[in-house]
């Protein structure tokens, strides 16, 4: 099957999780939304992960994102998952949790890795925008616990560039400055970003709008 690309249409898809049936489409609404994916229940790394991103529930609700996670598990796994991962990080499961067993959402999503198992899903983190486009996908090796910050990071930038002719620079944080992108024209920039510095002709930068 063809791989997923930025941009492409997010697949639809109807399944069972630990909250009952989900169309994702559906379920996400106009929303934007995290699908994060894990190898297997009961593995040590997604133990934490899944933990740290129940923990951050405030995060994604002020910025209008839905968490859904996957496993190829069953959902009477999953609920015994759930209580472990409570005793192992102090936070219960907020979000729903697939089952695939079939591995139906993991072959949408392109999340096999033949070369490591033809049923373990590598762990992999899609955005996906409120017009259901893939915005973002990220890949982790088993060994290596994801980076939630990151993520949030990453749908800052998402959504503030969604909203206004700007980029953000390497290591941008909310609240820092941004970069005008070369869409805009000088003339332009100073109606829309008064008082903008131009550090070389094709790198101008503004404070964040809308602080």
């Amino acid at each position: 099957m063809p791989t997923l690309r930025l941009g492409d249409d997010a697949p639809d898809f109807t399944a069972e999780t630990t909250e009952g049936t989900v169309n994702f489409h559906d379920w996400k609404g106009d929303s934007w939304a995290v699908l994060f994916s894990h190898p297997k229940d009961f593995t040590p790394v997604c133990t934490t992960e899944l933990g740290r991103v129940a923990a951050l529930k405030d995060e994604w609700d002020k910025r209008n994102v839905k968490v859904i996670g996957i496993s190829v598990d069953t959902s009477e796994s999953h609920e015994g998952w759930a209580q472990d991962i409570k005793d192992v990080t102090g936070s219960e499961l907020n979000f729903p949790l697939i089952s695939d067993p079939d591995k139906k959402v993991a072959d949408l999503y392109d999340m096999i890795q033949p070369n490591a198992s033809d049923t373990m899903t590598v762990r992999s983190v899609f955005i996906i925008g409120p017009d259901n486009k893939l915005k973002l996908s990220l890949t982790y090796p088993a060994s290596t616990g994801r980076n939630f910050d990151e993520i949030l990071r990453v749908i800052d930038s998402l959504q503030l560039t969604a909203k206004y002719k700007v980029a953000t620079p390497v290591d941008w944080k909310d609240g820092e400055d941004v970069i005008i992108t070369g869409a805009v024209s000088n003339e332009d920039a100073e109606a829309q970003f008064p008082g903008y510095t131009t550090v070389k002709p094709y790198l101008r930068t503004t404070p964040q709008p809308g602080k």
